[in-house]
């Protein structure tokens, strides 16, 4: 095996194929000092905890692995009915060389089990034993499949659980429910499932079954305290911890862009560390129902207090602050930063899915994001008292220059000498084209690869610079997706996390390649 650098918390170990992939992640499920696992068709990510192993010892234990591919990691066989009515059908048959009718016969007739899963919750990238079911993906992906669509892409099946974008070749559509967090497990293709797919009439296709959507709101709310939204900004979420330790169900972690945020925030008010926060882009504006304590960290932005009467009193950044019933809150356009986060003595309580409360924007699980009329409650449980938090960190505003730490890998082989040069030593200017998925960077020198072809889907941190065909990088953040198909040059390390996912527009960026062991 080959083991790789992903960042400063993760190693990439390149397995001889599929069949070792799956059996090393069974392997070193549960072992000490190892946080998560992301199998992927040749590799596995391996996140670990450096305060309780270091990388090179690690390395030393997984290299020393005898995979046993004895192993079984079976788990049951569903059908899945499917209408062959895919949009690339017909350029797939042409790719392949065969009819239509052979692709849908040899698809249906193929033996298929679920090898991992990621990109997205209830994802799985299933393998079969017909070499005919080969295709690469499309040159261009779409910005918008369809939920329930099924498609190709090199030796792998899958079918989209939602609505999503994606690269691969659609043959088909199917009603079957994916992914249901109501339903234990939430996902119908876990890693090990048999896959029978039958071809079922080319009639209208039935309306799929409502999914239960989680939202914040509670228009019937029993908390006598609550925040009403009046205006949420370019994005108001729930958010926490997150969800880590689910990719075996393809659920990324997720949860506040900047940890450092929402650690001061509940501070601040005398709540866990973990307790559920409001993080927006503002401005924004809530009324308050009821009395309770509050405090504003993250982006700095003008914090103003209205109360019934009509007077306004402004508020110093990360101090907790007291508010009654009727008071507005409103928070302007940040100077500094992108994301404040709004802490509520008690917390912020909203629906809880698998685990958390966090709003994950790529998978769509946990609350929807907030609007205008909606009300969340507050909780009555703080564990502290309040905590002031008086200086503001150092934000960048746009236009300013911020250095990251970067290590090198999994694949900077992949690039040129030149290419490692640039990433460096020019600036990148984080582009409008940014949300809590990925920051895209726009360079004068685009990247340039030294190895064509595919890479194989495979697990990525958040902190990853993944470089798209055009050469020029996305910074992966909090939603990003598991695994990925593309080339990642570097990782910001883990130190540098909240402050990327803090750079507005216009930040001009330079990355210092840094040792992960230090």
């Amino acid at each position: 095996m080959h083991i790789r650098t992903a960042s400063d918390r993760a190693l990439l170990v390149e397995a001889a194929g599929l069949d070792e992939a799956m059996s090393l992640h069974r392997a070193w499920t549960g072992m000490t000092g190892v946080v998560e696992l992301v199998p992927a068709a040749r590799t596995v990510l391996v996140h670990f905890d450096p305060l309780v192993i270091s990388a090179a010892d690690l390395a030393a234990l997984l290299a020393a692995t005898v995979p046993d591919a004895a192993a079984s990691g079976a788990a049951g066989e569903v059908t899945i009915a499917v209408r062959y009515d895919g949009a690339d059908l017909a350029e797939v048959a042409g790719l392949l060389g065969v009819s239509v009718e052979e692709v849908v016969r040899r698809h249906v007739a193929a033996h298929w089990t679920v090898a991992f899963t990621g990109f997205a919750p209830g994802f799985g990238y299933l393998v079969g034993d017909d070499p005919l079911c080969d295709v690469p993906r499309r040159a261009s992906p779409r910005t918008r499949v369809p939920a329930g669509s099924v498609g190709l892409a090199g030796r792998f099946t899958g079918a989209y659980p939602r609505e999503s974008p994606g690269g691969w070749q659609l043959i088909g559509t199917t009603d079957a429910r994916l992914w249901d967090v109501h339903r234990e497990p939430p996902a119908l293709l876990v890693p090990g499932t048999r896959v029978r797919f039958v071809a079922a009439p080319h009639t209208a296709p039935a309306a799929p079954p409502r999914q239960p959507t989680s939202s914040a709101a509670a228009p019937a709310a029993t908390s006598a305290r609550r925040l009403e939204v009046l205006r949420p900004g370019l994005q108001l979420l729930v958010q926490d911890r997150g969800r880590p330790g689910l990719a075996h169900l393809g659920v990324s972690p997720s949860g506040a862009a900047d940890r450092t945020a929402m650690r001061d925030a509940n501070r601040a008010v005398g709540n866990d560390r973990h307790a559920a926060v409001l993080e927006c882009i503002p401005p924004v504006a809530l009324r308050v129902h009821g009395e309770g304590v509050v405090a504003v960290t993250g982006a700095v932005a003008e914090i103003l207090v209205t109360g019934d009467a009509g007077q306004s009193r402004a508020i110093p950044h990360g101090i907790p602050f007291a508010v009654a019933d009727g008071d507005v809150i409103e928070l302007g356009p940040p100077v500094r930063g992108v994301r404040c986060v709004i802490g509520v003595r008690g917390g912020i309580r909203a629906p809880v899915e698998l685990g958390s409360r966090a709003t994950d924007t790529l998978s769509g699980l946990g609350p929807a994001p907030l609007a205008a009329g909606d009300v969340v409650e507050i909780g009555a449980d703080a564990a502290h008292a309040v905590e002031p938090q008086p200086l503001p960190r150092a934000l960048p505003a746009s236009g300013d220059l911020v250095v990251l730490d970067v290590t090198l890998g999994p694949r900077d082989d992949w690039f040129t000498a030149a290419a490692l040069r640039a990433l460096s030593d020019q600036e990148w200017t984080v582009t409008t084209r940014s949300d809590r998925v990925g920051i895209r960077l726009l360079g004068k020198t685009a990247l340039e690869r030294c190895v064509a072809g595919e890479l194989p889907s495979e697990g990525a941190v958040t902190g990853a610079l993944q470089v798209p065909p055009d050469g020029q990088p996305v910074l992966f953040l909090s939603d990003h997706p598991l695994t990925g198909g593309y080339p990642v040059i570097a990782a910001v390390v883990d130190a540098c996390l909240d402050e990327a996912a803090q750079l507005p527009p216009g930040t001009r960026v330079r990355f210092r390649v840094v040792d992960p062991a230090g």
